[in-house]
């Protein structure tokens, strides 16, 4: 007997996508299936263009709540037992849930959660380019938790238990949702499984997105997430040095970005840093060899002031290069 699966795609004022969102949805090659949208209040034409896909949809409309909340009136909605969570500004390709849903079918576990790969989409200008964001092994979701690398919501087939398990979505997580989620199944011995076949497009069109338009709150809400992650696995003694690297460096690579806007919040950062691992040493593309000599011989402040005078001599250097080429071609 086939897996009813049930596409659920929240939406709030994003009419320039979510016709294309849905339609997406639709072309599925996979079946049983169905399509459900929740219009989060739109005041735009969103409305309009849900409505026009008629009976081939289930949808709803009600006050703007969050999209949180959206998305767990959407659970309520859903009849089938695995969920594919959309986005409206983002869209899927045709074989997307048919690759999962095969890998289900062949997998000798019984995963609660299967993660792929996400393809970046983005916009700029009129023009956009893709990336596809590799997730590296081990695949471990703790270590791939603290690293920011399991995926947006898109990528994953999400059982409909699993979520019921742990109580749905946070009404009041402004950001960071799907990995304040993440944790609380990781937490309740939910299964992981990779599926190295994708299929879900992440778009990032706009700086005034959920993810983009308050850093500083971003970063709050990370280490919050990174603090309740360590303090679980040193509570349950499940507190690799693996893992408790990948926290400490997500924190160093939080404390170099918010050095750029609030340098006391980055010391303080480095501090839980400290607290956590005296004998952390930061490493990966945020820490190249000679900032990580700067930083084990002169210290955090010297490293950071050494990297933005290098930035600054780059710039110039561009800038320099630009303006020889303008002239030349004028010439």
């Amino acid at each position: 007997m086939s897996i009813l699966v049930s596409t659920l795609i929240p939406c709030y004022n994003a009419d320039q996508w979510i016709g294309e969102a849905i339609d997406s949805a639709l072309g599925q090659s996979y079946s049983p299936h169905e399509v459900i949208v929740v219009d989060d209040g739109s005041t735009d034409r969103s409305l309009e263009i849900i409505s026009s896909f008629s009976k081939r949809i289930r949808w709803e409309t009600g006050p703007n709540r969050g999209g949180n909340s959206a998305r767990n009136r959407l659970l309520e909605l859903s009849r089938g037992d695995w969920l594919q969570y959309l986005d409206a500004d983002d869209y899927l390709q045709g074989d997307k849930i048919a690759h999962q849903m095969k890998f289900l079918a062949s997998s000798s576990q019984k995963p609660d959660i299967i993660f792929s790969p996400i393809t970046m989409e983005y916009w700029s200008e009129g023009h956009c380019r893709h990336e596809l964001l590799t997730i590296p092994e081990p695949y471990d979701p703790w270590v791939l938790l603290a690293s920011w690398r399991l995926p947006q919501t898109g990528a994953c087939l999400w059982l409909k238990q699993a979520i019921l398990d742990v109580g749905g979505w946070e009404r009041e997580q402004p950001c960071c949702q799907e990995h304040e989620l993440y944790l609380r199944l990781i937490k309740c011995e939910k299964l992981f499984a990779y599926c190295p076949v994708g299929g879900a497009i992440y778009r990032q069109w706009s700086d005034n997105t959920v993810c983009r338009g308050n850093v500083a709150e971003v970063h709050r809400r990370r280490l919050l997430i990174e603090q309740a992650a360590e303090d679980h696995l040193r509570k349950t003694r499940m507190l690799t040095s693996e893992r408790l690297g990948a926290i400490n460096q997500a924190r160093f690579d939080i404390a170099r970005s918010a050095w750029q806007y609030d340098p006391a919040f980055a010391y303080w950062i480095l501090q839980r840093v400290r607290d956590s691992d005296p004998q952390f040493r930061p490493a990966g593309p945020a820490a190249p060899l000679g900032y990580r000599l700067a930083y084990r011989l002169l210290g955090f402040q010297a490293a950071e002031n050494l990297a933005a005078r290098k930035r600054k001599a780059a710039h110039s250097l561009r800038s320099g290069l630009t303006r020889r080429e303008s002239r030349l071609a004028d010439s």
